[in-house]
């Protein structure tokens, strides 16, 4: 939504500029035309691009250089008026107001100007000549009108210029002097989202889907053949096997800039989440819609997960499935940022190369949905979900599950991501547990030190335990079997924390592979667990040869689901 404040000078008096306002106000010429117009606003509905316009005359012979400076601070586009019949009007165009304006504005948000050569009725020869060596000097200059406020000539291209300069500047997108995009990154990240089948190039089909997407209609398909015949006769690689290459894409948005029709890109480029700055909008990446209540969790519907199922086939290009730090590489390339580390190929199922498989790639996905949602909606938003998927926001592909209290009262659960926090001392054999959930024996596991998050290693000093530590839908309590101390951990974290709560517990006896010892504590570990109508304890190892049994973990699934 934008408002705008147009604001005109004048490097010399008698260049008409008060009488340029009041035509274009009016749609006639004043007879009667004073110092300086009073403000003015326009309503939204009778402007070129639909925005309130407030229009400020600024007078020198009335006002100061306090207000001079108030009034650029606070303009959205800036006017420049000098007679086209006043050679000195010209040069004070560049001799007194533009420096004047940029030491009154910052040099990373230069408002943008217009220049407006006015009296064009008084002479035959055009002003271009002379003002064109200015425009390429002063890149804040977004273009130059000539008109007649007795004519009303150009008085409403003037003012839809204006407009544009706010709408759909130049500077974001386009270096004059170098005569290359600005916008390269953007533009890139676009065309990359946009191929849907990653093979470098823009079929008919992704080009429709395309413009359907930014424009709200497809292109006929001898429009479509057009278009890539100007870029084949512009750009070598511009096209290829039929269709249109980064290179090509580029060229077309080169091509609308500097043909004036800005609004083509900056089109392209909002309808893919960025603002004027070129950032991605926070309001895009962070879409407000989704509220998570207290005691609920979220998770990534069906659609979502067909959605990163394309995303990995579309990258899989070796179609092993699983994902080369290559690939992953490719994969990302459309974030500003690596969000995976090698870390995660440690909490996530791998292959033999330790690349990242299918499952392990969407198991991260539905871990980061779970614990940080807005990361995930973050993540979602640079892979452009809502653009490809066509819904409203990323905010669609999450599921918010109901309150966990509904689920005890009901002894059943909506949710199908479960979170289990695994407690026990020192040298217990966690970290095994928890590489065997993913398929990984004593051998593989013994190098790795970190661990996946939906079974949650819960550390010793049980005395500090965190809301974290203790909010979660099961609790694993493991000891060492062969250790006759370790027991007693698990029996005082149970007591203290979990003895009356509806949380369901299960105990793991650990590295069962080893002779079993007796159980330093009041009562044997069977005797606890039946004491507090626990399961009786679990065997466990990971000392085998193959992968270790996954029993264990459909009993702790079975038990959340069921609390």
């Amino acid at each position: 939504t934008y408002d705008f404040l147009l604001v005109f000078f004048s490097p010399t008096a008698k260049v008409g500029k008060t009488s340029l306002i009041m035509s274009l106000v009016s749609e006639e010429f004043p007879q009667v035309v004073p110092y300086r117009a009073e403000e003015i606003t326009i309503p939204a509905d009778v402007t070129p691009e639909r925005v309130p316009t407030h229009i400020v005359d600024y007078s020198e012979a009335e006002q100061t250089d306090e207000q001079l400076s108030s009034e650029i601070s606070k303009a959205n586009v800036i006017c420049i008026v000098y007679a086209v019949n006043n050679k000195k009007s010209i040069e004070k165009v560049t001799s007194h107001w533009i420096p004047l304006i940029n030491d009154n504005t910052d040099k990373d948000s230069r408002v943008p100007v217009i220049l407006v050569g006015n009296k064009s009725d008084l002479v035959e020869h055009s002003s271009m000549e002379t003002i064109l060596p200015v425009m390429n000097q002063y890149t804040e200059i977004e273009t130059c009108v000539e008109c007649s406020a007795k004519n009303l000539k150009n008085i409403s291209e003037l003012f839809y210029y204006a407009q544009k300069a706010v709408l759909h500047p130049t500077g974001p997108l386009y270096c004059p002097e170098e005569k290359q995009l600005a916008c390269i990154k953007a533009l890139t990240r676009i065309f990359k989202v946009s191929d849907l089948d990653n093979d470098g190039i823009l079929n008919d089909n992704e080009l429709n889907f395309f413009q359907r997407t930014c424009f709200n209609a497809p292109l006929a398909s001898q429009a479509l053949e057009d278009v890539k015949n100007v870029v084949r006769k512009n750009v070598i690689d511009g096209v290829c096997d039929n269709g249109l290459t980064l290179k090509g894409f580029l060229f077309l948005h080169i091509l609308f800039i500097q043909r004036g029709r800005h609004e083509t890109t900056w089109t392209v480029l909002r309808r893919f989440g960025y603002d004027d700055d070129l950032e991605l909008h926070q309001d895009y990446l962070f879409p407000l819609t989704l509220k998570v209540p207290p005691d609920c969790t979220t998770e990534l519907n069906h659609n979502a997960y067909l959605f990163l199922q394309s995303v990995f086939d579309k990258h899989d290009k070796d179609r092993d499935c699983a994902l080369s730090p290559e690939e992953l590489k490719d994969l990302f390339d459309v974030f500003p940022y690596m969000p995976w580390g090698p870390d995660v190929n440690n909490t996530v199922c791998t292959n033999d190369q330790d690349w990242i498989t299918y499952q392990g790639f969407l198991s991260q996905w539905t871990l980061t949905t779970y614990l940080d949602v807005q990361r995930c909606l973050e993540y979602l938003g640079y892979l452009g979900y809502s653009i490809i998927s066509e819904q409203e926001s990323q905010a669609a592909a999450i599921t918010v599950t109901r309150d966990k209290k509904i689920d005890l009262q009901k002894k059943q659960t909506q949710r199908s991501v479960f979170r289990c926090n695994i407690f026990g001392d020192s040298g217990s054999g966690k970290s095994g547990f928890l590489q065997a959930f993913l398929g990984r024996n004593l051998t593989v596991s013994v190098n790795i030190n970190s661990f996946p998050q939906r079974l949650h290693e819960v550390f010793p000093d049980f005395d500090v335990l965190s809301d974290t530590d203790l909010a979660c839908d099961i609790v694993c309590l493991v000891y060492d079997a062969s250790n006759p101390h370790s027991f007693e951990y698990c029996a005082r974290v149970f007591k203290q924390y979990f003895m009356d709560t509806k949380t369901p517990c299960m105990m793991i006896a650990a590295k069962s592979d080893l002779q079993e010892t007796k159980q330093l504590y009041a009562l044997t570990p069977l005797e606890f667990c039946r004491k507090h109508k626990m399961p009786p304890p679990q065997a466990f190892t990971c000392n085998t040869a193959d992968a270790p049994c996954k029993d264990i973990y459909t009993k702790l699934t079975t038990m959340a689901m069921h609390p």
